[in-house]
């Protein structure tokens, strides 16, 4: 598989500490760490800090020489700084919404579930795809564009807010329905 020899080859470059290889881990990592601390109430600085430390683990591992990736780096690193960021929101106080530090998984199981999210995010997107007009689009304003009812009325022509979300309703079961019957059981290519 090319993307895993790329992965390697990747790793063997960050334990060399070659400049090229760790550039592209920077260029294909930062802004997905940048935006995972700034939606979690940090800043661009701690998004900085972050990374460092990411990389950091990433390259004594690498440098280790017994270190399996077993996932992409961009999972991995994902990994790493989430719980990183975790542990600092707790030690800074600040850490709401998310829970319980202690329920956070080791990091092996939590890239494995952020593996397995990926993949489920692939099919929900092949799902959205087979979803049609106007329930792909009325679901993007809603999640992606995070309009409310009233602009969505306005936008697709419904009378009124909850006409809207009525529809929404609809839309949101018509794509469960197509997401279980079709992806869930690995029929995602068909």
């Amino acid at each position: 598989m090319k993307q895993e020899g790329n992965e390697q080859a990747l790793l063997r470059g960050l334990a060399r500490n070659d400049r090229k290889a760790v550039e592209m881990i920077y260029k294909e990592n930062y802004n997905m760490v940048l935006s995972l601390v700034i939606n979690n109430n940090g800043s661009a600085d701690d998004a900085k800090d972050i990374f460092q430390e990411a990389m950091i683990v990433l390259y004594e591992k690498a440098k280790s020489g017994t270190f399996e990736l077993n996932c992409l780096i961009k999972t991995y690193v994902y990994s790493v700084s989430r719980r990183l960021w975790l542990k600092k929101l707790q030690q800074a106080n600040r850490f709401s919404e998310v829970g319980d530090i202690e329920s956070v998984v080791p990091v092996e199981d939590d890239m494995e579930d952020h593996a397995k999210k990926n993949s489920e995010f692939e099919m929900m997107d092949k799902a959205i795809n087979n979803l049609g007009e106007p329930c792909k689009s009325l679901l993007e304003a809603f999640y992606l564009q995070k309009k409310n009812m009233q602009e969505i009325a306005v936008d697709f022509g419904y009378t009124n807010a909850e006409n809207a979300k009525t529809q929404k309703y609809k839309c949101l079961m018509r794509l469960k329905k197509i997401f279980f019957t079709h992806y869930k059981n690995g029929n995602g290519d068909e």
